[in-house]
C-alpha cells in the first residue's frame, strides 16, 4: 500500500494555513511528494519510504511548485525566485523597481514645477482623486483587452468588500497627512514620519507571520536613520544657510516644534501606514485573482472615496482648474507607480516597497539638485551610504 498526500490551502480570515493528510492509497506520485515534504534521511523518512530514492520521470519536482501566494511554500521573485524562472523574469523584476523608484522620486521635483508664484495652482485633492481614476481606468483597460484573464465563472464581487478597508486606511493616511502640518513644522514631520518604517516592519511580522533575522532588524534600522538624517537636511537652498528639506528651506527659517496631540497624531499616522501596507499586501497574496482585477476593486472604493472627499472640500478651483503639462505628468507618473507598488507588494512585500521608497530619495536629490538648483550636503551622503548598507545588510543575508 502507498501514501496519497492531499493538500489544502486553508484561507481563515487571518493567514493560509497548511493541513496535510495522509490516506492509503498505491500511487507512486504521490509517494514521492510526500517524501519530499518530510525530511530526507530521517528514521521517518526511511521507514516508510526505504526504497524510494528518486522521483518518477513525469513528475514535476517540488521545488518548481510555488504554492498559493502568500504561503510557506512559494517562493516570491524578491526571495530570488524558484528555480526556472530565468533571467527574463528577474530582469524584469529589477527593472520595475527601478521604475517605481525614479517615479516615487521625481514626484516632490516635478510638484515643484507646477508651482505658480510659489504655491500649487490646483487643489490637492483633483490630483489625488485623478490618480486614483488613472489607476481605475488602467486596471479596466488592461482587463478589456486580454493583458490580463478575467476569472472564469461567476465574476468574484464578494471578494472585492475587503478591498474597502485598504481605501479606507489609504485616505485616512492622506488626510493625516494634512492635518499634522497643523501641529508640528515640516522638518519635524519628515524626520519623525520614517518612524513607519518600524511600524511596517511590526505588522509585517505580527499579521503575516514573517520572522527578521537580527540583519535584517538592523538594516531596517539604518533605513530609518537614513530617512531621518536626510530629512533633516540633504538639501540646501543656496540662497539659505539652513540645510533642510526643499520645501523648508525655500521659505523662511521655522523653529523646530511639535504638540502633543501632533505627536498623538503622528504615532497614529505611522500605525495607519503600516496596517494599510501590509493588509493591503495580505489581500493580494490570499486572494487568487488576477492583479488587475483586484486594482480593479481596490482602486474603485478609492475613486468613490476621493470623490467624496474632494465634494466634501468646500469652495474651490474645479476639478482640472489649475493643472498644467507638469501637473498632468505627477497624475499620470502617480498612477503608474501605484500599479507597479501593487505588482511589489503581491510578488515582494510591503519591505521590498520601503526599500524602493528610501532608495528612491537619492533619485528626489538628484533631480531636486538639477532642477531647482538645491545643493547636496553631507547629511544626502551620509543617507545614501546608510540606504546602501541597508539593502546589503537586508538582502545579502539571503
Amino acid at each position: 500500500m502507498g501514501l496519497t498526500p492531499r493538500l489544502w490551502l486553508l484561507e481563515p480570515p487571518t493567514l493560509p494555513l497548511l493541513a496535510l493528510t495522509v490516506e492509503s492509497a498505491a500511487n507512486s506520485d504521490s509517494q514521492y511528494f510526500l517524501s519530499r515534504l518530510l525530511a530526507p534521511g530521517s528514521q521517518l523518512h526511511n521507514l516508510i519510504f526505504p526504497e524510494l530514492s528518486q522521483p518518477p520521470p513525469h513528475l514535476t519536482p517540488l521545488a518548481s511548485y510555488t504554492g498559493h501566494p502568500g504561503s510557506s511554500l512559494g517562493m516570491s521573485v524578491e526571495d530570488g525566485g524558484v528555480p526556472g524562472l530565468g533571467r527574463p523574469r528577474q530582469a524584469r523584476w529589477t527593472l520595475m523597481l527601478l521604475l517605481s523608484t525614479a517615479m516615487y522620486g521625481a514626484h516632490a521635483p516635478l510638484l515643484a514645477l507646477c508651482h505658480v508664484d510659489g504655491r500649487v495652482p490646483f487643489r490637492p485633492s483633483s490630483a489625488v482623486l485623478l490618480t486614483e481614476l488613472t489607476k481605475l481606468l488602467l486596471c479596466a483597460l488592461s482587463l478589456l483587452v486580454g493583458w490580463q484573464a478575467w476569472p472564469q465563472g461567476t465574476p468574484p464581487w464578494r471578494q472585492a468588500a475587503p478591498f474597502a478597508l485598504s481605501a479606507l486606511l489609504y485616505g485616512a493616511n492622506n488626510n493625516l497627512v494634512i492635518y499634522l502640518q497643523r501641529y508640528m513644522d515640516p522638518s519635524t514631520y519628515q524626520v519623525l514620519s520614517n518612524l513607519k518604517i518600524g511600524s511596517t516592519a511590526l505588522f509585517y511580522c505580527l499579521c503575516l507571520r514573517h520572522r527578521l533575522s537580527a540583519r535584517q532588524g538592523l538594516a531596517l534600522l539604518l533605513l530609518m536613520a537614513a530617512g531621518a538624517c536626510y530629512a533633516a537636511g540633504g538639501l540646501q537652498d543656496p540662497g539659505t544657510t539652513l540645510p533642510g528639506p526643499p520645501s523648508a528651506a525655500a521659505t523662511s527659517p521655522m523653529p523646530l516644534h511639535i504638540t502633543p496631540l501632533g505627536l498623538l497624531l503622528l504615532i497614529l499616522y505611522c500605525l495607519i501606514s503600516g496596517l494599510s501596507s501590509v493588509y493591503t499586501e495580505l489581500l493580494l497574496k490570499r486572494q487568487r485573482l488576477p492583479l488587475a482585477l483586484q486594482n480593479l476593486f481596490l482602486y474603485t472604493f478609492g475613486v468613490l472615496l476621493n470623490l467624496g472627499l474632494h465634494a466634501g472640500g468646500g469652495p474651490g478651483p474645479g476639478l482640472l482648474e489649475g493643472f498644467s503639462g507638469w501637473a498632468a505628468l505627477v497624475v499620470l507618473s502617480q498612477a503608474l507607480n501605484g500599479l507597479l507598488m501593487s505588482a511589489v507588494m503581491k510578488h515582494g512585500s510591503s519591505i521590498t516597497r520601503l526599500f524602493v521608497v528610501s532608495c528612491s530619495l537619492v533619485v528626489n536629490a538628484v533631480l531636486s539638485a538639477a532642477l531647482l538648483r538645491l545643493q547636496l550636503t553631507a547629511a544626502f551622503f551620509l543617507a545614501t551610504l546608510l540606504i546602501g548598507l541597508a539593502v546589503r545588510l537586508y538582502y545579502g543575508s539571503r
